[in-house]
């Protein structure tokens, strides 16, 4: 539904120049949610700005439900037509809302429906089906400033969605958001995802938006993915960095006749008592240096540190007892496991002060 090839966004100012993009190949399946995460300054939002062209890519190519956004002219009445006709496929919303103060809830959500023509019969009828949709049927005549964040965010996505686009973007949507506002703003963009057929793709640096609601996810960082496809198969990859950061552990270097290792749960795992059951079967003592466990798409996901006595050699078959129960093991270094505890689990928590 939304494939991007070699896109780069430079910008220059005053004889400089900044790379936002650097060949950014990105491929988003038809009715998935997908969440694009990175820190502040990764690219993210101009990605999602190139994604619709309020951002001109200065190369590569952006192609949505299988129109090439870039191959269309977008300067002049007559000549930016095409584009324009193909971003009503294109909804979009923001993380600080953009509502016209001076217009209802209904008048908002009218606006793209006055400017795509529908007569005021057409225009009144789809904006109630639309704030029905989002639960502010009985707010149509409110204004801006009577309503709570949430409720604002609602109004947004209501208008995003006059158009019945195809795709709907969602930059930082939730992030000024208290967190009960997030989770309720965050099922209804699964429902409407599942309900409409929607495909949506999410900007976040919320690690939680990703555990709570995407299929996949990329991890953006200097203007490139380093990483990316369905967030079930990244969490069973050895080596993953998204896999890391979604369940970050604490838990410092072993001594050196101790082996630490990593194990993920996924799938039915997650339910079986393994860590007892190795402890059983090969009388060894196993000590939980930490761990992390979380629901994502519906599923019990898990990480834990933990160590196991003697040197790596020693233990190369209850490793091997590990994988054979269906879970993603490595074996942490002590380097890794120091760095791990110094700054694994503060890296993406110093985005949300950002």
């Amino acid at each position: 539904m939304i494939t991007t090839s070699d896109l780069t966004k430079v910008y220059r100012s005053r004889g400089r120049e900044v790379t936002a993009l650097d060949g950014v190949d990105l491929h988003v399946r038809p009715g998935e949610v997908y969440g694009v995460i990175g820190r502040s300054g990764a690219g993210k939002s101009t990605l999602i700005r190139c994604l619709n062209l309020l951002e001109r890519p200065t190369s590569g190519t952006v192609t949505v439900d299988g129109q090439d956004l870039t191959a269309l002219a977008g300067r002049g009445s007559r000549a930016g037509a095409p584009l324009r006709r193909s971003r009503t496929r294109i909804g979009m919303i923001f993380q600080h809302f953009n509502l016209l103060s001076a217009r209802t809830v209904r008048g908002n959500v009218e606006l793209p429906l006055e400017i795509l023509g529908l007569s005021r019969r057409d225009r009144a009828r789809k904006a109630a089906e639309l704030l029905d949709l989002v639960g502010l049927a009985d707010h149509a005549r409110a204004y801006p400033a009577q309503l709570s964040g949430g409720q604002k965010q609602r109004v947004g996505i209501a208008r995003a969605l006059a158009g019945d686009p195809k795709v709907l973007l969602s930059d930082e949507a939730t992030s000024a958001l208290d967190p009960e506002t997030t989770r309720s703003v965050l099922r209804l963009l699964r429902d409407l995802n599942q309900q409409l057929g929607l495909t949506v793709l999410l900007i976040t640096h919320e690690m939680d938006v990703v555990k709570s609601v995407c299929d996949s996810a990329a991890l953006m960082s200097g203007g490139r993915i380093v990483e990316s496809g369905p967030v079930a198969d990244l969490l069973a990859t050895p080596g993953s960095r998204l896999a890391h950061e979604l369940f970050p552990l604490d838990g410092g270097p072993s001594a050196p006749d101790h082996t630490v290792v990593d194990v993920t749960f996924h799938g039915g795992t997650a339910a079986r008592p393994v860590i007892s059951q190795l402890a059983r079967r090969h009388e060894i003592d196993v000590s939980i240096l930490g761990a992390a466990m979380d629901t994502v798409g519906g599923r019990q996901v898990g990480r834990m540190r933990v160590e196991l006595p003697g040197r790596f050699e020693e233990n190369v078959v209850p490793i091997g007892f590990l994988r054979e129960q269906g879970l993603t093991v490595e074996v942490v270094a002590p380097e890794d496991a120091a760095r791990s505890a110094a700054g694994s689990a503060t890296e993406l928590a110093g985005e949300g002060t950002r």
